[in-house]
């Protein structure tokens, strides 16, 4: 049997964002937080396939669209990339609006705005055009929060760190320079990915987090490597390490709240400051702190990210049983 799914594929500020238009699996209408249990259960052969080689590679990221169950949101989404179905992605998100948008998928309730349901919780999307296409988007993200601060760990090779754990939307070691790491400077892409997979396995010792209000989400699957900005116009770099070893091309959109959450939940953010992230390749996020709240005993913030994504083409993908590489690889 050979399957068919129309992708439009897209970027934000370099980071890849494939869109799955067509072809996704039908699923029961629930709230999409429910759906992705389901979608992980059962369909996450779709997610290797499209995101894996040879139709993917380790950096490739995705959305698949689907209505939505909230009767706030204008439609509902499940983000799919290299290590897994997602609660939530900042950069998809800024991807999926700007090719829902430009593409005619979705009739917003209200024009230059749209609410998406996604199993993290909603998220609100304000969106500019510039003639026909979408000049940039301002992500309201979903509250984040500093759930533990200096977390001691030893690392192989490196000694001891210490890490602050953020969410985002994803919980985040968030790193800054200290003794053992003097920062970003010289450091291969290789290097990052190697010292992130040894942080990353040492922490699942030492921390282990669940949000306080869905403990579906758990665990910290990604880290950011935060330093000194190259440019004037950002306030610090990042690097994002999320799967087996990929490295986000953006400066990350849950990243960069979970650092707005860390810096605010150290008092080195307050709300209403902005926060310009910038990323390995010069591309610039810039963050928000649009509140402060609570997230279950911890005190939190609303952040917002602004970027810019752009549509890179259309893509009919097809997934063939007589394929042995059908549903992907990877190569460790």
């Amino acid at each position: 049997m050979r399957r068919s799914f129309f992708c439009i594929d897209s970027h934000t500020c370099g980071n890849p964002v494939r869109v799955v238009a067509g072809g996704g699996p039908l699923l029961p209408y629930l709230p999409i937080a429910e759906r992705r249990e389901i979608f992980v259960r059962d369909y996450d052969w779709i997610r290797k396939a499209l995101m894996f080689e040879p139709r993917g590679h380790d950096v490739m990221s995705g959305a698949i669209l689907y209505p939505a169950f909230r009767e706030d949101c204008d439609f509902a989404s499940l983000f799919i990339e290299v290590s897994g179905c997602l609660p939530m992605c900042g950069a998809g998100t800024i991807g999926l609006a700007t090719v829902v948008i430009e593409e005619g998928l979705v009739t917003p309730k209200k024009p230059g705005t749209l609410s998406i349901e996604t199993p993290a919780g909603r998220v609100d999307v304000a969106y500019e055009m510039e003639g026909d296409f979408v000049k940039s988007v301002r992500l309201f993200n979903v509250a984040s929060y500093l759930h533990s601060a200096d977390v001691e760990v030893d690392v192989p090779a490196v000694g001891r760190l210490v890490v602050d754990v953020a969410y985002g939307g994803n919980f985040y070691a968030v790193v800054e320079p200290q003794r053992n790491w003097s920062g970003l400077g010289g450091m291969t892409a290789s290097e990052i990915v190697s010292l992130s997979q040894k942080l990353r396995t040492a922490l699942a010792d030492v921390c282990d987090p669940v949000h306080p209000e869905d403990e579906r989400i758990g665990g910290v699957h990604h880290v950011i490597w935060c330093d000194r900005a190259n440019s004037e116009n950002a306030d610090g770099r990042g690097a994002v390490f999320y799967g087996d070893k990929a490295i986000d091309r953006s400066p990350g959109g849950t990243g960069t709240s979970a650092r707005m959450a860390q810096l605010h939940g150290k008092g080195r953010l307050k709300v209403g400051d902005v926060y310009r992230s910038e990323s390995l390749i010069g591309t610039i996020f810039e963050g928000r702190i649009e509140s402060g709240m609570r997230v279950g005993s911890h005190a939190g913030i609303m952040p917002s990210i602004g970027a810019w994504a752009r549509i890179t083409g259309h893509n009919t993908i097809f997934v063939d049983d007589r394929d042995p590489l059908a549903h992907g690889f990877q190569i460790s």
